[in-house]
């Protein structure tokens, strides 16, 4: 199958920046073997490769944010040196809603919302932001939280929502949640514009809610993470809100308080409410935690860390932030971020924080993970390029961080490629924590076709060893993970 072509008569399609080009959603689903391969796929490496991201099956309702579009799955599986491609749209309510009228039923981020309603209730659940590997199955979820669509992760089929306890059913379940390979949970958080604003729960591997709970907060907020250890969850509370006025308005207005502090929650995994630990921090926003871990300090003391990617906080002439220079920043999606680390100790309540990185822009920060919860020593991001355009963030290329060296190598490989985030593949039989790809689909401008890199983790500097072409464009997208062959094998995926 060649290159998909939009026809003239869609002029939707083009009337954004966001419906163009590589961003330009696509309207087929097929399945394509033994792909076309430039290089050599090595033979240890199988699997499955997962990203999800927006194609709106239909116009937009009115203006359209890149955030706006139906989810659909992208998958890429690797046995034997040969690789499968399949894609699909996730069958969520509003998409089948939408497809009986003819016509797209929800605004978007831009629009206003019908009078009476927050746009907690008036936004589409498009399921386009994350997917996790868990119980058997795919989870496909939303950033702005909802329903949790349950998808097949051989035929990409959705089977459903993730709803058995009547305790889930409503609950604005967060795209970033966790997945503990070592216990085989599934942890989340929940949370809105309605009191008490936030949720935590943890599904254990039977698919059974094991703990529930409200977590109060001040008001509503914008958290977008969350991180785990093998004992605590940490949750997060930034001064970024919501405009009180413009929600009643029917509308979104950011706002960032730089008088509040950044206040992370230390729950035990486990535990209720009354063991709920917050623990204050200079104020910033962050969207992507890397990772988080437990270790005891010099002093003999537990300490809780935190790994992430915040916005930079940008000054003024003053020297004193520039909220508004951060709120541009932010709603544009603007790119402009750091590697950051926050510790948190649980015997003294004292906390420490500070700048890991701020020479190299990167963001969607991936790790081993096996190493989930504990302290890793490598992590992968996405190299962050400077936009084009409002609202088009250029994704150029990849680092890999050593956090026990505190060494960068970073891999770009010139004008014309857009990268998505990668997830790590170890190489069947892998010993050590780096050893093993970075999988990732790759926009190839310069030959207008999608491809998936697959690069030694190892050294990444030397580029890919194998790409893999696509038989169709794949839209740029988000999120995306890496199920191991013996994940599909104990899930019975052929």
């Amino acid at each position: 199958m060649g290159l998909e072509t939009i026809p003239a008569e869609q002029d939707w399609l083009v009337e954004n920046a966001s419906m163009q080009g590589p961003f330009a959603p696509i309207h087929s689903e097929i399945e394509a073997q033994d792909l076309e391969v430039i290089g050599e796929l090595p033979e240890d490496l199988n699997g499955l490769y997962v990203r999800n991201g927006p194609s709106p099956a239909h116009a937009p309702h009115g203006k359209y944010h890149w955030f706006d579009g139906d989810g659909m799955l992208h998958a890429v599986r690797f046995q034997n040196g040969r690789a499968t491609y399949r894609n699909r749209m996730v069958e969520t309510d509003g998409l089948k809603a939408e497809r009986e009228a003819g016509r797209a039923l929800w605004p978007g981020l831009k629009d206003r919302m019908p009078d009476g309603t927050l746009p907690d209730d008036a936004l589409k659940n498009t399921a386009n932001t994350d997917v996790k590997f868990h119980n058997g199955k795919l989870y496909s979820m939303w950033y702005r939280g909802g329903a949790v669509y349950t998808v097949d992760p051989g035929s990409l089929q959705t089977l459903g929502k993730l709803e058995q306890d009547p305790r889930l059913v409503g609950l604005q379940i967060s795209a970033h949640s966790r997945i503990d390979e070592a216990t085989g949970e599934f942890i989340f958080f929940a949370y809105g514009n309605r009191h008490p604003y936030m949720h935590y729960g943890v599904i254990g591997p039977d698919g059974a809610l094991k703990t529930f709970m409200p977590v109060e907060l001040p008001g509503p907020r914008l958290p977008h993470d969350c991180a785990i250890t093998p004992n605590f969850t940490i949750l997060h509370d930034f001064p970024l809100v919501n405009n009180r006025e413009a929600l009643q308005r029917g509308r979104y207005s950011l706002e960032f308080h730089q008088d509040w502090p950044t206040r992370f929650a230390v729950i035990p995994r486990h535990g209720t409410p009354d063991q709920i630990r917050w623990f204050e921090f200079n104020p910033r926003y962050m969207l992507h935690v890397s990772n988080a871990w437990e270790e005891v300090n010099a002093q003999g003391e537990r300490e809780l860390v935190m790994l992430g990617t915040p916005y930079a906080m940008p000054r003024g002439y003053d020297g004193g932030l520039d909220v508004q220079r951060l709120l541009f920043t932010i709603g544009t999606q603007g790119t402009d971020y750091e590697l950051y680390q926050w510790r948190m100790n649980l015997d003294t309540g004292m906390t420490r924080e500070g700048i890991v990185d701020d020479i190299l822009n990167t963001e969607f920060p991936m790790i081993n993970t096996r190493f989930q919860g504990l302290k890793n020593r490598y992590t992968y991001n996405v190299l962050m390029g400077r936009p084009r355009t409002l609202e088009q963030p250029h994704f150029a290329g990849l680092v890999k961080y050593d956090l026990q060296t505190g060494a960068a190598v970073a891999y770009h490989p010139g004008e014309g490629y857009w990268f998505s985030e990668a997830p790590f593949a170890p190489r069947d039989g892998a010993t050590e924590e780096d050893d093993g790809y970075v999988v990732g689909f790759v926009w190839n401008g310069l030959e207008n076709r999608s491809e998936v890199w697959v690069t030694d983790a190892r050294d990444i500097s030397k580029g890919p060893v194998a790409k893999v072409i696509v038989p169709q464009r794949v839209p740029h997208g988000f999120h995306s993970c890496w199920v191991r062959e013996d994940q599909l094998s104990a899930a019975q995926v052929a």
